[in-house]
Parts: C-alpha cells; structure tokens; sequence
C-alpha cells in the first residue's frame, strides 16, 4: 500500500467519523475494510453527505448509482485514486 493511499484512507475515515460524529473511533484505529452501511450503520443519507464532502474535498463527481457500491473506506479510497486518474 502507497502512502498516498494509506494518507486517503486516514483522510476517508477522519471525514467519516467526523459526520457521523462517531465517538471512542480515531483514524488510525477505524478498520479500512469495515462494512459501512451492514457494521456502521451508514444509511443512504448519511452515505450522500459523506459523498458530497469527499466531492468537495477531492473536487471529483461521485455518481449517486455508484453510492450503493462505496461500502468501505478502501473501496471508497480505490474510487477516488481511479476517479483523480481519470482526471489526469
């Protein structure tokens, strides 16, 4: 795993936790691989804010009929990298 990667993932869980205002949680300590809407709870309203500030934050379009498949903080990282990619 590169840092940029590893630093996107810390980035995508800080954005998460912070949200989601989830607590006794850090970056650091936030499971990459964790299922977010079956093991967090993420519903479909919380997963479009968290799109729309990973939208801001990375300045790309996250597609609403790609939100269903945005289920981890790796699988989320993956789509911003080919998303950036794309751009270039």
């Amino acid at each position: 795993m590169t840092t940029d990667s590893t630093q996107t993932i810390s980035r995508i869980a800080e954005i998460i936790i912070n949200e989601l205002k989830l607590e006794d949680v850090t970056p650091e300590t936030f499971d990459a691989d964790l299922d977010l809407v079956d093991e967090v709870g993420i519903d479909s309203m919380d997963l479009a804010t968290i799109a729309l500030v990973l939208r801001d934050e990375y300045g790309i379009r996250i597609d609403e009929d790609d939100y269903p498949k945005l289920t981890t903080v790796r699988i989320i990282a993956e789509y911003i990298s080919s998303k950036l990619a794309d751009d270039k």
